[in-house]
């Protein structure tokens, strides 16, 4: 079940799904390496797995290069871990940007609906202009439409 994502013109992008998966398996989705490669880009795009590094504690960093679309443009994605509450609450910096300075902040929140089912609330905050969380949010629904594929099959 997918709610399409919610622009909000000054703060960002907030998109809520309910997987069929117990918070663990979605959890792990989010935070290991093998799992976070197949899913995160969508169906789109190819994220060698060597290119991924995850260090999930707080103050931890992550990484991982994207090759997206038949040209394969090539985005190095990287960020900071700010609060892991497993398996609950991860937060996160986001920038595909070379500065330290431009980044995004991302929410991924877990809920056990029961019934082997998972709320995931996620919210992108920071500074980017509305057009711009708008197709942020097109994108992050496509990942999330592979992640969704990912865990029917397990």
């Amino acid at each position: 079940m997918a709610e399409p994502p919610t622009p909000d013109a000054e703060t960002g992008i907030t998109i809520t799904r309910v997987f069929h998966a117990p918070r663990e398996r979605v959890w792990q989705e989010w935070t290991e390496p093998e799992r976070f490669a197949d899913w995160y880009g969508g169906a789109a795009a190819e994220i060698p797995l060597s290119t991924v590094s995850m260090d999930v504690r707080e103050g931890g960093r992550w990484r991982a290069t994207m090759y997206f679309g038949p040209e394969r443009r090539e985005i190095r994605w990287k960020g900071e871990y700010r609060e892991v509450v497993e398996p609950e609450r991860l937060v996160f910096t986001v920038s595909d940007q070379p500065g330290e300075d431009d980044w995004e902040l991302v929410t991924v929140m877990l809920t056990d609906l029961g019934d082997g089912r998972t709320e995931m609330r996620f919210q992108q905050r920071g500074h980017l202009p509305p057009e711009v969380y708008e197709r942020a949010g097109e994108g992050w629904g496509t990942f999330f439409d592979r992640l969704a594929e990912r865990l029917a099959d397990a």
